[in-house]
């Protein structure tokens, strides 16, 4: 089986990459390991950056779309001291509205031709054919020859080897992840501390960072710089006592905050941050190329959808203006971006330090001040 365009990986950044193709009636076939769209769920929050993310949705022509999805008033932006007092409070607009990642993915898949996406295809293997064509194997034994196959298969992707032999590294933070919901009724002090957007309360090599979603639902990322094996050695199948552990590292800090830990009504999650070096590239190998976390996993800071589907955008308009020369297509985005994704990772490891570093949060609050 021969397709024109094989992308593997349904996230944000194939499905963009597939939606731009087809309104330049470029045909192409999105294979995901994952069994259907609700296999699993999508994430959290995502603010969709005018200068990235909103032009990619301009280019797939979707714009109304996500903007029927804006949830008002979550910009807001709110830093707590771990005693619980304010130390800043904006509910200003800052040009990055707020969907959820589900939503957004959802929308680029309404956008597909039936059929574009198929599911259950997890891959097993590649090979290169020569003349830039490669074979993809699935586990279920069945293979595809593609001319130009895409890796937008995330931070362990199995299409990244042809291309480089760099892995993603522990970045020395992880996140665990927790929900509380019907918020305003069940957790109204929790709640009342986190407002109608986002909260930070933070200090140096931790923090807890929540927002609000749907209606009062709070969405929580708790961030610790600890080692591997710290996290290794708490039982996350036990609930009560994963949440106990890491709740321990925030002893002291105000109740209404803690108890986005250890009032959490989902089983805590960890999740392991891994990174790629923020100058990472390859030379151009024919037939192949990457987007998003596939080509420049970081850490996250808020960039990492927005530059998937920015990826998408101009990968699929480079392949539309040089649609008999997919080489000069490759090597065109390819050199826009390389760059854009290391300032990107570079800026993202500033915002780290401004978060997590020893002048925490007053260099953050100095950030937002000088934007404003």
């Amino acid at each position: 089986m021969t397709t024109h365009v094989t992308i593997i990986g349904a996230g944000l950044g194939g499905l963009t990459l597939a939606r731009v193709l087809h309104v330049h009636g470029i045909p192409a076939t999105v294979y995901e390991a994952e069994s259907s769209p609700t296999a699993r769920a999508q994430g959290g929050m995502l603010d969709i950056h005018e200068e990235d993310g909103q032009l990619a949705l301009r280019a797939a022509g979707l714009m109304d779309e996500f903007r029927a999805l804006i949830l008002e008033g979550r910009e807001a932006t709110r830093i707590l001291a771990p005693d619980g007092t304010v130390v800043f409070d904006d509910d200003s607009e800052r040009g990055r509205p707020e969907v959820l990642r589900g939503e957004l993915r959802q929308i680029l898949l309404d956008s597909l031709p039936a059929g574009t996406v198929r599911w259950g295809q997890k891959v097993s293997g590649v090979r290169a054919l020569g003349t830039g064509r490669h074979e993809v194997t699935f586990t279920d034994g069945t293979t595809v020859t593609t001319g130009l196959l895409v890796g937008a298969d995330g931070a362990w992707s199995r299409v990244r080897p042809l291309l480089s032999d760099v892995v993603p590294a522990y970045t020395g933070m992880s996140f665990v992840e927790t929900y509380l919901f019907d918020a305003d009724t069940r957790h109204p002090a929790t709640a009342k501390a986190v407002g109608g957007g986002s909260l930070a309360a933070l200090a140096p090599g931790k923090g807890i960072q929540a927002h609000r979603e749907n209606g009062a639902t709070l969405h929580t990322y708790v961030a610790l710089a600890r080692p591997q094996d710290w996290f290794a050695a708490i039982d996350f199948t036990d609930s009560a006592e994963a949440a106990a552990r890491i709740a321990a590292e925030f002893a002291g800090w105000a109740p209404e905050l803690t108890a986005l830990i250890t009032d959490g009504e989902t089983a805590p999650v960890l999740r392991i941050l891994n990174a790629l070096p923020a100058d990472h590239r390859w030379d151009r190998v024919p037939g192949v190329t990457l987007l998003g976390d596939a080509a420049h996993l970081a850490a996250p800071n808020g960039e990492g959808a927005n530059l998937a589907m920015h990826d998408g955008a101009e990968l699929g308009k480079a392949i539309a203006a040089h649609p008999d020369d997919i080489e000069t297509a490759l090597r065109e985005y390819e050199q826009c971006m390389f760059p854009r994704s290391a300032e990107a990772a570079r800026g993202g490891d500033d915002l780290f330090e401004l978060l997590y570093g020893d002048n925490t949060p007053q260099g953050l609050i100095e950030m937002f001040t000088r934007h404003e």
